[in-house]
C-alpha cells in the first residue's frame, strides 16, 4: 500500500489529518511537516490499535488558525 497523508480542512479552521500505510512513529514525521507548513500545532491525536503493525494509521487534529487569530 502506498503511503498517504489525508488532510481535511474544516469550516471552523481546524485540520484533520490521517496517515495511511505508515509504520510506527513514521507518521509523526509527516504530521510534524504538516504543522510546519500550516504554522499550526497538534491539539489532539489518537492512534489505532494497528499503530505498531504494518497497517498503522493515525488521526490527528490540528489547530490551523493563524497566530494572529484570523480565520
Amino acid at each position: 500500500m502506498a503511503k498517504q497523508l489525508v488532510v481535511r480542512l474544516r469550516a471552523d479552521g481546524t485540520v484533520d489529518a490521517e496517515s495511511i500505510g505508515m509504520h510506527g512513529s513514521e507518521c509523526l514525521d509527516h504530521i510534524e511537516a504538516l504543522e510546519a507548513l500550516l504554522d499550526a500545532e497538534t491539539v489532539s491525536s489518537s492512534f489505532t490499535d494497528d499503530y505498531t503493525s504494518a497497517s498503522t494509521s493515525e488521526t490527528t487534529s490540528l489547530d490551523a488558525e493563524q497566530s494572529d487569530g484570523a480565520p
